[in-house]
């Protein structure tokens, strides 16, 4: 069934995406933009698919690609945080420094195998009609991301480390009044964001595509960063945006699969046509709801 495929490849294909976007809402409801989420994805996905590759272990390989995204973050924070240079052109400068880095280092894997994660379907659950298929069907690290959500959504909403995280986008100043630092909060938080962009680019390359291939993001961490704000910087409804996106990626093979003759660069396009409708459908509107520190940003 059409549909179906479509829903389950939204899933797959979308698991990638929700890492990186729940990545940016952690930084940015600190108040750091992160348009560098594209290169922590890039190096994310060579570093898991690389490691993989020499250690024969898919496992190593997924934290290696959120400590490559990881230390890609640090170089976001250390210049926007204390060099004081602008989060945009930062951001800009690092997704390029991921292109770069990914193709100088990755051309050697290229075509290399590498052990991956292979769809494991959950005991009765997997042969339910229908929602077993579009949930229960997938690989391991799909089934992890399931929770990632809704503990950020925790985190951030009912525990002391995610007041730290909200104050320091909201009122920078009362943190340093009660003796914590905006920066390094802010720093935490942008580091940690960016591991979880890694790890959406490791789960592309190790778990999804099975191959590492230069520039194989295809702009997915820009669709994360756009996504964050029309899901109005909520983990669950970036959870939710997440599938819809994956979904749209999933339609061309969707059709192939059942010799459909369509335009394939339409069909490509499909996820940042989506993208720009719903950003201008949205508007201003929804950047009401950023917090307040990142409404000083945008305004600058």
């Amino acid at each position: 069934m059409l549909v179906v495929d479509v829903l389950a490849g939204g899933v797959r294909g979308g698991t990638a995406i929700m890492f990186a976007a729940l990545g940016e809402t952690l930084a940015e409801r600190a108040g750091v933009v992160n348009l560098g989420t594209e290169g922590c994805m890039l190096v994310g996905a060579l570093g898991g698919y690389a490691v993989a590759a020499e250690t024969g272990s898919p496992w190593l390989g997924l934290l290696a690609g959120a400590l490559a995204g990881a230390l890609l973050g640090l170089v976001h924070a250390a210049a926007v945080l204390w060099r004081g240079a602008d989060q945009f052109a930062t951001g800009l400068t690092l997704m390029f420094l991921g292109l770069g880095l990914t193709s100088l280092f990755g051309a050697a894997y290229v075509g290399s195998p590498a052990p991956g994660f292979d769809p494991v379907p959950v005991p009765v659950l997997g042969d339910l009609p229908i929602v077993g298929e579009i949930l229960f069907r997938h690989d391991p690290v799909t089934y992890l991301s399931f929770a990632v959500a809704p503990l950020l959504w925790f985190l951030l909403g009912r525990t002391r480390t995610g007041l730290l995280v909200r104050t320091a986008g909201e009122r920078a100043d009362v943190l340093h009044a009660h003796g914590h630092s905006p920066a390094l909060v802010r720093a935490a938080a942008v580091v940690a964001g960016a591991g979880l962009a890694g790890l959406g680019g490791a789960q592309l390359s190790t778990a999804y595509a099975h191959a590492w291939f230069e520039g194989m993001t295809a702009g997915r961490g820009f669709i994360a960063v756009a996504l964050v704000i029309f899901a109005a910087w909520r983990p669950l409804w970036v959870m939710a945006g997440s599938y819809l996106f994956g979904a749209a990626l999933a339609v061309a093979p969707a059709l192939q699969a059942r010799g459909q003759a369509l335009n394939q660069f339409a069909l490509d396009a499909l996820p940042f046509v989506i993208t720009l409708v719903i950003l201008a459908i949205l508007g201003r509107r929804t950047l009401r709801a950023a917090p307040e520190e990142l409404r000083r940003v945008f305004a600058r």
